[in-house]
C-alpha cells in the first residue's frame, strides 16, 4: 500500500472521549478530554493533558485531583457540549443535565451517568507545549453495578456502549472481535 507523508501531528486514534470532573461539590466543573490514558499498571496511574488556558486547569492544579468519567453513546451530545463551552460562562451540570455525585476518595464530583469513574490524585505536572500533562495515581474506581456479573464478578465495560473520538469525530464503540490472547488460544 502506498503512503503519503503528512506533517507531524497527533494521529493516534481512536481515543476514549472522557469527561474530566474537577473542583469540589461546592465549585466544580467538567471538561471533555481526549488526551488521556493509562501509563502504569502497578501502581495504577493515568494521565490527562489539558491546555493551561482552560477554565478547569487551575481547579485541577490547585486541588491536585480529578476524576476521569468514561462516556457512552447516550452521553455524546453532553460530551461534545462540555468540550466546546467554558465553565466560566455556563453551569455545565445544569446545561447538560448530567448528575454530580460526591467523590469517595477525592473532593471532586463524578458523573452518575458514567459507567466508570476513575478518581485520581495528581503526582506531577509536566509542561509539554500546548498542553500540560497531569500524571496521577488512581485512588479509586467507581463501576456501574449493572455491568458487573454477580456470579463471576467480571466487569463487562464493553456492554456500556462507550464513546470514542477519532480525528474530530465521535463514534460508538464497535463490534467485539476477540478477547485478549484470542489469537494464540488453543482450540
Amino acid at each position: 500500500m502506498a503512503k503519503v507523508s503528512w506533517k507531524p501531528g497527533t494521529m493516534i486514534y481512536p481515543l476514549p472521549a472522557v469527561i474530566v470532573t474537577c473542583g469540589t461539590m461546592e465549585r466544580s466543573n467538567m471538561l471533555t478530554v481526549a488526551w488521556t490514558g493509562t501509563i502504569c499498571t502497578n501502581p495504577p496511574m493515568c494521565y490527562i493533558s489539558v491546555r493551561p488556558e482552560r477554565y478547569s486547569y487551575p481547579m485541577i492544579r490547585d486541588n491536585m485531583e480529578f476524576t476521569i468519567n468514561l462516556t457512552t453513546a447516550s452521553m455524546a451530545r453532553a460530551t461534545d457540549w462540555v468540550g466546546v463551552r467554558s465553565g466560566a460562562d455556563y453551569d455545565k451540570w445544569q446545561e447538560t443535565g448530567l448528575t454530580p455525585m460526591q467523590g469517595e476518595k477525592v473532593a471532586c464530583p463524578y458523573i452518575a451517568e458514567s459507567p466508570l469513574a476513575i478518581e485520581c490524585r495528581v503526582k506531577e505536572i509536566v509542561k509539554l507545549g500546548s498542553h500540560d500533562m497531569f500524571i496521577a495515581d488512581v485512588v479509586n474506581v467507581l463501576a456501574e453495578d449493572s455491568l458487573i456479573d454477580p456470579a463471576t464478578g467480571a466487569f463487562d465495560l464493553g456492554a456500556a456502549g462507550l464513546l470514542n473520538y477519532s480525528h474530530g469525530h465521535y463514534f460508538a464503540q464497535g463490534e467485539p472481535l476477540g478477547r485478549f490472547g484470542w489469537s494464540v488460544k488453543k482450540k
